[in-house]
């Protein structure tokens, strides 16, 4: 294992969706011998549009992309982040940071807003964000929803779903420059490197 900053307890991995959290904060999680915490199992919201046969997609999730557009969408999720999901990453860091008895815990989501990390005790957190490429997104996106196989209208669906992933990207990596906040692009990187450059943030030089 290796050496820590003094004090750190919680490293934060945020990213739009299919950017590579879960993947990256696994190994990172595993490395630091910490646990593990997705923001998506904290409050439900319409996921992915897509699912494999012979399940479907229910109709209020269809509904969602169908009708709203990508502004729409956008405003949509930043709400629910902010109002559903956000008050509970307040309470599982507070808690981390808190009691010591307890290992560090790697947490990571679209959820994690850089306007809003920047209210936690920043001296004890280490905050990373991915990011990648519009390509990386639309294969990523389209090989996991099996596109090419899907209806029109569930590729309608899936069309939505990768607009608003692309967009939500494009505004946390705008958020976290703004803030001064580490960016790591993930193109042309495979899961050991992208871990070793988390944990690079992490480690006492």
């Amino acid at each position: 294992m290796c050496k820590l900053q003094p004090n750190l307890r919680v490293v934060l991995i945020g990213g739009s969706s299919h950017v590579g959290k879960s993947t990256v904060s696994d190994s990172l999680a595993a490395k630091l011998g910490w646990s593990h915490i997705s923001t998506d199992s904290l409050a439900r919201h319409p996921g992915r549009p897509w699912k494999t046969a012979p399940e479907e997609v229910p109709e209020h999730v269809a509904e969602h992309y169908l009708c709203l557009s990508v502004d729409e969408l956008i405003e949509d999720v930043l709400y629910h982040y902010r109002t559903n999901v956000w008050p509970k990453i307040e309470e599982i860091v507070a808690s981390r940071l808190n009691d010591t008895s307890t290992t560090g815990i790697v947490l990571e989501g679209s959820a994690l807003l850089p306007e809003l990390v920047m209210n936690l005790d920043i001296d004890k957190i280490v905050a990373v964000w991915l990011t990648a490429s519009e390509e990386v997104f639309q294969k990523r996106i389209r090989d996991g929803s099996l596109y090419r196989w899907k209806s029109p209208r569930e590729q309608l669906m899936i069309d939505k779903f990768m607009e608003r992933t692309l967009a939500y990207n494009a505004l946390l990596v705008e958020a976290v420059n703004q803030q001064g906040f580490i960016l790591v692009d993930v193109l042309q990187s495979n899961l050991t490197e992208l871990s070793e450059r988390c944990l690079s943030s992490v480690r006492i030089a």
